[in-house]
């Protein structure tokens, strides 16, 4: 059973910084492109940065240049780097595998962004 366990949000001022983590079991965590997705209340749940096997990046242009998605395939984990947050980046962040192969959700984690 694949499983998503995210830590990491709080709540911070605007232009201050957070390091999200995902914990990921239960499937071939080096085969699998892998991305941080956030809902905000009343909206749908978005993509916002993807890693591939390679290594390779992929942002939403909201947050390039703010966010930076990494991975430790020893330890099956996924982290998010956001710094400069702004109010817009508040939401619920939840990590899975790319797009195309999404599994069941976890909880995700809070990220609240004052001004």
């Amino acid at each position: 059973q694949v499983r998503f366990v995210e830590s990491g949000g709080g709540s911070v001022q605007a232009g201050g910084s957070l390091r999200l983590t995902c914990a990921v079991s239960g499937l071939t965590f080096k085969f699998s492109t892998m991305g941080w997705y956030r809902q905000a209340p009343g909206t749908q749940r978005d993509l916002v940065a993807s890693i591939s096997v390679s290594g390779t990046t992929n942002y939403t242009d909201s947050v390039k240049g703010r966010f930076t998605i990494s991975r430790n395939n020893a330890r099956t984990t996924v982290f998010l780097q956001m710094n400069n947050l702004k109010p817009e980046d508040t939401a619920v962040y939840y990590c899975n595998r790319g797009p195309n192969n999404l599994q069941s959700w976890g909880r995700g984690t809070q990220v609240t962004v004052s001004s």
